[in-house]
């Protein structure tokens, strides 16, 4: 489950009784770092602190605290051999129980967070825009698809935005500096008018384009012709995901290019 606002709000509202776990101090090698987070009901978690032995003895202190109608407790755990995990590191956790002013400042905090996000707007949900837009859901960026055929949007995960456009490159404008901007329509004219625009911004996180290499030797012979120049073009990122895996299923496409545009994000 992804830690949208809406994902956190269906959660609380099935989970009367739910103990925040948090990361307060992390040294060393750890599975996760300070300020992570996870919440846990009697019957159910939200999130992870990374797992492991960790992770199990969080989740039966913090159903302690439930079961007792403790307010608050903590753990302070070396991450070694004696509890099976050999990260090296130590964690200091607080847990306490969620009261309703808490769980409302910590859907607005996850809200608020989300806003905060990098853009991502795929163009086109074809095969593949709908792959990945599922394997960028989980992740910490805001996923936008823009298409110019209404029954293209279906079917799309409930934390995805969806616009019906005619006039998709207008959507490249009005993004916000640093966003990544993803190529994948059923039209090469379209494709490369819209990669046209995304190069002309300077502020691009990421410019990509679903193809092969003969479609980027001819996206690169109509943009020199038509204005573009090479600096601009060397920005672009054509065929997307990379060649190091030979699998041209849309999910292992998705896989391999989320994994691109999270990295060219976070650099």
């Amino acid at each position: 489950m992804s830690h949208s606002a809406e994902n956190l709000q269906t959660f609380l509202d099935v989970a009367p009784s739910a103990a925040l776990v948090e990361v307060r101090e992390a040294k060393g090698s750890t599975p996760r770092e300070e300020g992570a987070w996870m919440l846990v009901s009697p019957e159910a978690i939200f999130g992870t602190i990374g797992g492991g032995q960790l992770e199990f003895m969080a989740i039966a202190r913090a159903r302690e605290l439930i079961s007792d109608n403790l307010a608050n407790g903590a753990l302070d755990i070396p991450l070694g051999p004696e509890i099976g995990q050999c990260c090296g590191g130590r964690v200091a956790l607080d847990i306490r129980l969620l009261d309703q002013a808490e769980r409302r400042a910590l859907v607005k905090r996850v809200r608020d967070e989300a806003g905060a996000f990098p853009q991502v707007i795929l163009f086109g949900g074809g095969h593949v825009g709908h792959a990945l837009a599922a394997a960028l859901t989980p992740l910490p960026v805001r996923v936008l698809v823009v298409e110019t055929r209404e029954e293209a949007l279906e079917d799309f995960p409930d934390d995805v935005e969806t616009r019906l456009a005619a006039l998709p490159e207008e959507a490249v404008r009005s993004a916000r500096a640093g966003t990544a901007f993803v190529v994948l329509t059923h039209d090469h004219a379209l494709d490369f008018l819209l990669v046209a625009e995304a190069l002309a911004r300077d502020d691009a996180a990421y410019v990509g384009m679903i193809g092969s290499k003969t479609k980027r030797a001819t996206f690169r012979s109509w943009y020199l012709k038509n204005g573009g120049d090479e600096r601009r073009f060397a920005q672009l990122t054509t065929p997307i995901g990379g060649n190091a895996v030979h699998d041209k299923r849309p999910a292992v496409i998705a896989a391999m290019a989320a994994a691109e545009i999270l990295t060219a994000l976070q650099s």
